[in-house]
């Protein structure tokens, strides 16, 4: 597995997710598509979800097809990786890899990103209406019915600032 993430584009992520499932009934090679069709729904953050699993933060909640497979699994909260001012190559010049050392004792000095934050922001939204898109077409539920929880930096000011406040970066 390659540490560098490749992120594809709508159009690609959407013809796989079609084309699989007309031939194969499965997405990303979910063969079992989790339901939930008894509209039973759990508030959190003034929305709902149909299931309060989901994956932790880390590298595979970061790709648009990760956070999909994970849907079409059941998950349906989402903790998404920390986006913050410093991002990719700047990152990755901080951060020694590989970023879990172990002799006797462990270590992690995990990256934030792996993606700058443009590419961060457009891998959550492809993954929000692939989500939507999926759950009506192939009725795995309330399209409404999942929440993508979002860290977006380590202090206010990091959040306030202009790289990710500014629609000109994303």
């Amino acid at each position: 597995m390659s540490e560098i993430m490749r992120p594809m584009t709508i159009d690609h992520l959407m013809h796989w997710i079609m084309s699989e499932y007309e031939q194969k009934k499965s997405i990303f090679g979910i063969e079992k598509l989790v339901k939930h069709e008894n509209g039973q729904a759990l508030p959190i953050f003034e929305e709902k979800i149909e299931s309060p699993f989901g994956p932790a933060a880390g590298p595979n909640s970061q790709l648009a097809q990760n956070i999909v497979a994970a849907y079409a699994a059941g998950s349906r909260f989402f903790e998404l990786k920390t986006v913050q001012v410093m991002d990719g190559a700047e990152l990755a010049a901080c951060i020694n890899r590989p970023c879990i050392i172990a002799g006797d004792e462990c270590y992690n000095c995990e990256w934030s990103t792996e993606l700058y934050v443009p590419q961060a922001y457009a891998e959550y939204v492809k993954a929000w209406v692939a989500c939507k898109l999926i759950a009506k077409e192939y009725g795995l539920g309330d399209p409404d019915g999942f929440v993508f929880n979002m860290s977006v930096g380590y202090d206010l000011e990091g959040i306030k600032s202009p790289r990710l406040t500014s629609t000109s970066t994303i």
